[in-house]
């Protein structure tokens, strides 16, 4: 027993009927009690028997952020992207993972998605324009060396090659999020 009737109702309805659906309330009301272990593990028992039950791969999915097993998690979001596009929550979820993974162009890139889903919603908004503002700032440095002359002096000629590649890579990286759907919003 815990101290949520919720869960303990849930819980006793999934043990009398391990087959029903109600295992997918479970799991969310786990996850939202920050019980994330127990949260995958119901998950995972009733995702046997309903495989193609979406909203509990979504609840997977974010325990999985939780408990750090990025990968499981992706999975799980990109299941759900297959069966339905333009489900909020699992773009939300792969844009939190590339955001934790350090990759800031495909974070801005499912947060982009997202905001276009839901125009109003605020935190998106600010997570789009606090992503693009980091964005700017790790590539102004190569945008600044790009504009400076190359002292080719004081540096071999493969340095030179290798800056200019770097240069030249981080430019289109920061010309694709800047050219990506949604690009021209303010936050």
């Amino acid at each position: 027993m815990t101290d949520n009737p919720r869960i303990d109702d849930l819980r006793r309805r999934v043990q009398k009927d391990p087959a029903s659906i109600a295992f997918a309330q479970l799991a969310e009301e786990y996850r939202r009690a920050r019980l994330f272990t127990d949260a995958v593990e119901v998950c995972r028992a009733g995702l046997a028997v309903h495989p193609g039950y979406l909203s509990a791969r979504v609840t997977l999915g974010r325990a999985l952020v939780e408990l750090g097993e990025l990968e499981a998690a992706r999975l799980e979001f990109e299941t759900v992207l297959a069966g339905a596009p333009e489900n909020l929550s699992a773009i939300r979820g792969l844009g939190e993972i590339h955001q934790r993974g350090g990759n800031v162009t495909a974070a801005l890139s499912q947060f982009e998605r997202a905001l276009s889903l839901a125009p109003n919603d605020p935190d998106l908004e600010d997570t789009v324009g606090h992503l693009r503002r980091q964005l700017e700032a790790s590539v102004r440095p190569a945008l600044d060396a790009a504009t400076q002359p190359a002292d080719t002096l004081s540096q071999p000629p493969d340095a030179e090659q290798d800056r200019a590649a770097r240069t030249v890579s981080a430019l289109e990286e920061f010309l694709a999020a800047m050219h990506a759907p949604g690009a021209d919003r303010r936050s």
